[in-house]
């Protein structure tokens, strides 16, 4: 018997493989192919986030792209943290924001430096009047050919942006969170299985979870929740800007749902955790990851 009703998730974006293609990082929306879905059609929010004020790094472009567009239309008003290279992105993003009938506050600079991170949730609070919800999404990741070839530049860039920004966004919004706000990270199901070619990635993403699950018992007392979502492959501008065009076809094809998941898929998870749905869920990691097991 056939329902109506039911989306079989399998089919519900496209199964094909995506075409060859590399980007220079970080990576651009407009020239992705297929472009991603973010919910711009299909998200509809509920009220579930009215009143909050939320800063989102890598809020320009894919899963903190949809996690915007999702949280304003539950109520939310959202700052977006990106690369100046990133402006074309980010605006758009925020044109999506303030469709919502929500405030954008667009805020361009580099997550390594420390003085930055600490403007960032300072000029939240200002603008927005205070930060309730703090998603920390921005991530570097490169292809590498064996420990050998690691450059050291690069991989104390990953290292910066993946952990050292984490530590330096919350140390300095921890002081202004209130009781019932929320803080949520984005690791990776690279941080439960690696692969060789996103080592020093991977090390990040694993080392976010232990930050989640020991923040979450250090704030828990003081009402604050911190959880994790935890993506497997999904379509974002990471992937062409990685430095493997040879490995995009197949991008997503060996997980059990045979697909690659979109932006959109992930934005649920955010919402959840920062709701008051998720009242009693603190250090969890979420996974969203088309049924590959952490």
């Amino acid at each position: 018997m056939h329902d109506d009703h039911l989306v079989d998730p399998t089919t519900k974006h496209t199964t094909d493989r995506f075409p060859r293609q590399e980007q220079t990082p970080p990576g651009r929306t407009e020239d992705m192919h297929p472009l991603p879905d973010h919910g711009e059609q299909s998200y509809h929010g509920s009220g579930r986030l009215t009143g909050r004020r939320a800063l989102i790094t890598g809020g320009d472009s894919g899963i903190g792209r949809a996690v915007a567009i999702a949280f304003a239309r539950e109520g939310a008003d959202v700052a977006i943290a990106y690369l100046p290279e990133e402006q074309e992105d980010a605006e758009e993003t925020g044109r999506w924001i303030e469709d919502a009938g929500r405030v954008p506050l667009l805020m361009p600079g580099d997550l390594q430096d420390e003085a930055f991170c600490q403007s960032l949730v300072e000029r939240t609070e200002s603008a927005l009047g205070g930060l309730d919800l703090l998603v920390l999404n921005a991530a570097h990741q490169r292809n590498r050919g064996g420990i050998d070839e690691i450059p050291t530049d690069d991989f104390e860039k990953v290292m910066r942006v993946n952990l050292f920004a984490p530590v330096f966004l919350t140390r300095a919004a921890v002081p202004r969170l209130s009781a019932g706000s929320s803080i949520i990270t984005t690791t990776s199901i690279q941080g439960f299985d690696p692969s060789s070619a996103l080592v020093d990635y991977a090390m990040t993403k694993a080392a976010l979870v232990a930050f989640t699950k020991a923040l979450a018992e250090e704030l828990g007392p003081r009402g604050i929740r911190v959880n994790a979502v935890a993506p497997g492959p999904i379509w974002t501008p990471l992937i062409p800007a990685t430095g493997w065009p040879d490995k995009v076809p197949e991008f997503g094809q060996n997980t059990p749902l045979g697909r690659a998941g979109q932006p959109a898929e992930l934005a649920g998870a955010y919402v959840y955790l920062a709701s008051e749905e998720a009242s009693y869920v603190s250090g969890a990691i979420l996974p969203v990851t088309g049924g590959k097991p952490l």
